[in-house]
């Protein structure tokens, strides 16, 4: 069985890709559960090489894994090309954690008492469209530095980077079955991950309602499972902020990847005194955005995924107070013009993800106010906090109840600190320095040294 890749900017069918059945599944995780032995078996310094070769096979292949997304996803060649060296990237900070990964010796009576890191097996990924390759990474690469086998399913819309990558690790080194990619279905490959005894461990990142029935699935399974889900965050600008800059940076916030993206601030909380002079300045910033062709070097947004999400993306703005909105290509591709929107609290466009590139706009009247609309919602993922008042920006990030915050800035990501969410956002942390340890199970071991 196979399934037609589309691509988003065109329109156009352009290549099939194989649907794994359960039994492909399994094949694949009995490969993973018998690699895993020897993998988990080498020094920790074999490891580390192992993984670095990995990232150096990345790394020159940078402009091959960018052109696949921009033909598989719609992203801008600047972004993709991005994402790609963020892959390396990832792969040569973890490829140090193998010799990093020490236990503990705790004082006891009578003896001497040592943990140890020990690998949960094989980890089972499942990785959504907006971000194929770099989502990807914050999984496989702690998951193999602790000595785990990795099975990486990525969404049936978005494969071909994920498959390359595959490609790359064996051509690097890395033992056959240690990191393999099956394509498929969700409900086929993702709910084998769920099921099987094999796989002691799933990472997924998608939406909060297919979220809480693979949360409920490994529940029943008593296996543990790192969850990273949507998003609402607020980007909350103050009246004593610097407004052109927070009105300049606010399109990039919420636009980029086309608002695909589950850290999007897709709510803009402004103080009321200075709401007309923000807006003032936001709607020549969106009328920049440069929406267009993905391959230019140019082009800072590119399409929707699909039809159907832009149809989904189209619905949120019924009945909706349009302020102003962008430009963007007519013809084929899944194109949407950036679009900013006046809202209330209530509103749907306020309280739903919405994935796409709408930005809902809304006043606030003090600060306990802005953290209390920033709350609103069953989210807690990302967000940002615009002042020059640092007392203000600390009692503010410290009040709203998000995983990952900046202030007068809009970065949630960066490898070397812990990333996920709160509420609905989401269970766990990737990414970070302890992330490696995630992927293990402490084992402690007691040795009796009393001569009697």
């Amino acid at each position: 069985m196979t399934f037609t890749l589309i691509n988003p900017s065109t329109g156009v069918a352009f290549q099939e890709v194989s649907r794994a059945t359960v039994d492909e599944v399994d094949a694949a995780i009995a490969r993973a559960v018998q690699a895993q032995r020897s993998w988990a078996a080498l020094p920790p310094v074999a490891r580390a090489d192992a993984l670095r070769a990995f990232a150096r096979a990345v790394e020159d292949h940078v402009e091959e894994l960018a052109a696949l997304e921009v033909r598989n996803s719609g992203h801008p060649i600047s972004s993709a090309r991005w994402e790609a060296s963020h892959v390396a990237q990832v792969l040569n900070f973890y490829a140090g954690a193998p010799e990093r990964l020490s236990g503990q010796q705790i004082p006891v009576a009578g003896g001497l008492d040592v943990t140890f890191h020990e690998p949960y097996g094989v980890v089972g990924i499942i990785v959504p469209w907006n971000f194929p390759m770099t989502i990807a990474s914050w999984g496989f690469a702690p998951a193999l530095a602790a000595g785990n086998a990795v099975v990486l399913k990525p969404a049936e819309l978005t494969p071909l980077t994920a498959l390359r990558l595959g490609e790359l690790a064996l051509a690097a080194g890395l033992p056959d079955g240690v990191f393999q990619v099956v394509t498929g279905q969700g409900s086929v490959v993702g709910e084998r991950f769920v099921s099987h005894p094999g796989v002691r461990k799933v990472v997924f990142t998608g939406s909060t309602s297919v979220g809480i029935g693979v949360a409920a699935g490994c529940a029943a399974a008593l296996k543990p499972v790192t969850l990273e889900l949507g998003g609402k965050s607020a980007n909350v600008v103050f009246a004593d902020a610097d407004l052109e800059k927070a009105a300049a940076a606010a399109p990039g916030a919420v636009f980029d990847n086309a608002g695909q993206d589950c850290c999007a601030r897709s709510r803009i909380l402004v103080e009321r005194s200075v709401l007309d002079r923000f807006m003032e300045l936001l709607e020549p910033a969106v009328a920049a955005w440069r929406v267009g062709d993905p391959s230019l070097d140019e082009t800072e947004m590119g399409p929707l995924i699909s039809a159907g999400h832009r149809d989904t993306v189209s619905s949120f703005l019924d009945g909706a107070d349009v302020a102003f909105r962008g430009s963007a290509p007519g013809g084929d591709g899944f194109w949407f013009a950036p679009t900013v929107v006046l809202a209330a609290p209530g509103d749907r466009i306020a309280q739903e993800e919405i994935f796409g590139p709408v930005v809902a706009v809304l006043p606030f009247d003090d600060e306990a106010d802005a953290i209390r609309l920033a709350n609103d919602t069953a989210y807690g993922l990302a967000g940002s906090v615009w002042t020059e008042n640092l007392g203000r920006a600390v009692r503010v990030t410290r009040g709203v109840k998000s995983g990952v915050l900046s202030v007068n800035s809009h970065s949630s990501v960066r490898y070397w600190t812990p990333f996920g969410g709160m509420k609905a956002s989401g269970l766990g942390r990737e990414l970070g320095p302890d992330a490696a340890e995630h992927f293990t199970e402490t084992k402690n071991v007691f040795f009796a040294t009393d001569a009697s």
